[in-house]
């Protein structure tokens, strides 16, 4: 029934972080430690306020750098280049996830809410260089982050995909509702299911479920 359920899909859009990789690798707590970083120096504020924004503005604007330049006006810019700047080096290389989405029919693209550069290293070091059509940053979204509904419309039409015959996998459920409403078919990758009407199906192992979509 799953595998019928995605019959219809030609464009496969993956997220990045905690998608392609596991959440185990925890490389956000190294880019939170520099999100934090940021803040104090661009506004000027000590470590526990800088925290307090950076959280705040998740959950209020969807990313950290979108509450920054909609209530600072940051250039987006330095702020990307200077958070996504970490170690890769435990992340391993997964051949099996490499054949499972080579074996998906259509297109394969990456969407991200961090930036494009940083999404190629993070393919890199996961062995999936040059298996995607397409790797898209928040900067082809002009900056505006998931979960925004336009940032979504912004980056399909870049691609030229029809959302009707789109399946998007992500592990924030929050990233998942504007593409349910788009009409695209969505997949929660996390460790734990979350019950929401905007989740079309739920895995905590992406290489498993790909093997039953296909």
């Amino acid at each position: 029934m799953v595998k019928a359920a995605f019959s219809h899909v030609t464009t496969w859009v993956f997220d990045l972080d905690n998608t392609l990789y596991p959440p185990q690798a925890r490389l956000f707590d190294q880019i939170e430690l520099r999100m934090t970083r940021f803040v104090m120096n661009a506004l000027g504020v000590e470590r526990a306020q800088a925290d307090l924004l950076r959280k705040q503005y998740w959950h209020q604007y969807g990313t950290t750098l979108a509450g920054l330049m909609r209530e600072h006006d940051v250039d987006p810019g330095p702020y990307l280049t200077d958070v996504h700047d970490i170690s890769l080096d435990h992340l391993d290389a997964d051949p099996d996830l490499r054949a499972r989405i080579a074996d998906l029919p259509g297109r394969k693209i990456v969407y991200t809410n961090g930036c494009a550069p940083y999404a190629e290293r993070v393919l890199g070091a996961r062995g999936l260089s040059g298996l995607f059509d397409a790797v898209y940053g928040v900067e082809h979204a002009e900056f505006l982050p998931k979960p925004e509904r336009q940032a979504f419309e912004t980056i399909l039409a870049q691609d030229q995909s029809d959302p009707r015959h789109a399946a998007m996998f992500e592990d924030d459920h929050r990233n998942l509702a504007a593409p349910h409403d788009m009409g695209m078919r969505t997949v929660h990758v996390a460790p734990a299911p979350v019950a929401a009407d905007h989740i079309h199906h739920y895995t905590d192992n992406l290489n498993s479920f790909l093997r039953t979509v296909i």
